[in-house]
């Protein structure tokens, strides 16, 4: 009886957290490079869970494969797409300047010099959309397959235009819109203390930090307007018609799956259809290929040193690498080293290089001492998972704001492209975050409040997504603040009103009592 009684108890209690689900088809728009990284193993895991799963690809696609045995694909014909060429010219030009310039300069081509090239990116997406929603015969189709949600990362605005022509329920995968992180489009974000990603800063900021951090989020809101009026509006008009603004539709998503938490993430408001599922890529560590394991163990007392800078990263310029690498050669440590490209000529025998690691396995193993590595979302929360402190170097986008974030806590030691191969500062930071108890200390103590949760974010992250599949949408938590213009929004028209039938009162009363001594004057005129 008591086992019976458990066993009903326990199936109970998990079919709270997991209702019993139908197989549903579902429809996704994804992101190359490392956005699809994650992507990829939320699809697996809705896969395992019944669902079935076809994906939009471009005949360039990248990192997207063809058909596997956990999805379907179609794949669009197109003439340019945001390829390896593409991103990793992208990424070498940024490099180059940040390292010649000064800060200054960097700044303005960072906000302003690459305007061009992110257009022109978002115009080859544009292109992509324009392909699939011409082409009659495969609308046809993905109307007849009854799909029953589109799930995107709406950092590319494609899945959003196809989701409204397609009148589907649309979950996004994000982190970035546009132009700027998701929750200051969706969620109340004063910016006296919530940080523009790109400048620097925390919550806590100085007089001065504040007055950078609106005028960049002023720079960035006239970022998303030229880019949006030049790409996506033209689409919605073409195909919807003229009256769907394209920011407010891609505010009108059902659920917003966040990639971040507030273990990571600067505490502030949120809303109800922000779910965070901070990690959810990351689990306990597998063991290590043979070669590997051997490679780790011959480290002995003093550890192994991880290096990655990322899917992105083809190499680094020779001078940074040989400073990198021979600022390893004198440290008892062994390293692994994601490198790709030349050998450097001042590599030691204590460092390996490969082509590829199995990052999380070696993340989860007990002899990693250090990641030294480039702030990328994916990186960030494997390393707090695994509570392992990280030496940081920073190439583009959000990966300053990512490990400032870590570093602020205490878990990470912070170098500049600028400044990583002058003064043994590489080799100063390693030193300094392998000896110093307090990085692994904090490190730790931000994986014991990550896995501290009542589910698994991956776990969360699919009830959701079966929640709007279930109830055709989550409009009940959709907030109705996003269709309100700005001066609404602010209440800028109410203080407006107010402050007009203030005045209007005050001139009323000045005019009576005016009059009433008016009136007193000529009385007393006459009695006299």
């Amino acid at each position: 009886c008591l086992f019976f009684t458990f066993f009903n108890c326990t199936v109970s209690q998990w079919l709270i957290v997991f209702p019993i689900c139908h197989t549903d088809n579902i429809l996704v728009f994804p992101t190359e490079g490392s956005h699809w990284i994650n992507m990829d193993i939320l699809l697996q895991a809705l896969h395992s869970r019944g669902h079935n799963v076809t994906i939009l690809r471009s005949s360039k696609s990248w990192y997207i494969k063809d058909d596997k045995s956990y999805y379907n694909t179609i794949t669009v014909p197109v003439e340019r797409s945001l390829d390896q060429n593409f991103i990793t010219k992208l990424i070498s030009e940024t490099i180059q300047f940040q390292r010649g310039g000064l800060p200054i300069t960097n700044f303005l081509h960072l906000t302003f010099g690459m305007l061009g090239i992110f257009l022109e990116a978002h115009e080859a997406v544009c292109e992509f959309v324009t392909a699939i929603l011409d082409d009659k015969s495969l609308m046809r189709n993905l109307k007849d397959s009854k799909f029953d949600l589109l799930i995107t990362d709406p950092c590319w605005g494609g899945g959003v235009i196809l989701a409204k022509y397609l009148n589907l329920p649309l979950v996004y995968n994000v982190r970035w819109l546009i132009f700027g992180e998701g929750h200051l489009a969706i969620a109340p974000s004063p910016l006296s203390y919530i940080p523009i990603t790109g400048s620097g800063h925390t919550d806590k900021m100085s007089f001065l930090e504040r007055v950078k951090n609106v005028m960049l989020h002023v720079t960035n809101q006239m970022h998303n307007y030229l880019v949006v009026t030049q790409t996506y509006q033209k689409l919605c008009d073409k195909y919807l018609g003229p009256d769907n603004d394209f920011n407010l539709l891609a505010l009108n998503a059902d659920i917003w799956l966040m990639r971040v938490d507030f273990v990571f993430e600067f505490p502030r408001p949120t809303m109800p259809n922000v779910v965070y599922m901070g990690g959810f890529q990351c689990k306990p560590a597998k063991p290590l290929p043979q070669h590997l394991e051997e490679f780790v163990q011959s480290s002995g007392e003093h550890g192994v040193i991880l290096m990655s800078l990322g899917t992105f990263v083809g190499e680094i310029p020779a001078d940074m690498t040989n400073e990198i690498a021979a600022a390893f050669a004198k440290l008892p440590q062994k390293v692994i080293w994601r490198h790709k490209g030349d050998r450097p000529a001042t590599l030691g025998n204590n460092t390996l290089l490969v082509d590829w690691m199995p990052q999380n396995d070696l993340l989860g193993h007990p002899k990693v001492k250090l990641f030294v590595a480039h702030g990328g979302t994916n990186g960030v929360q494997e390393a707090i998972y695994h509570g392992v402190p990280v030496v940081g170097l920073p190439l583009f986008f959000d990966q300053y704001d990512n490990l400032l974030r870590l570093t602020e806590r205490g878990a990470a030691k912070m170098l500049t492209i600028e400044t990583v191969d002058k003064d043994n500062n590489f080799l100063k930071a390693v030193e300094e975050v392998l000896t110093e108890p307090s990085y692994r200390i904090n490190m730790q103590r931000l994986s014991r409040l990550h896995r501290d949760q009542p589910m698994k974010p991956l776990d969360t992250a699919l009830f959701w997504i079966e929640f709007v599949m279930r109830h055709k949408g989550a409009a009940h938590l959709r907030s109705e603040s996003y269709k309100l213009p700005w001066y609404s929004y602010h209440s800028v028209d109410v203080v407006l009103f107010l402050l007009t039938a203030a005045l209007l009162i005050l001139l009323i009363f000045v005019g009576l009592v005016r009059s009433c001594f008016r009136l007193c004057f000529k009385r007393k005129i006459k009695s006299d």
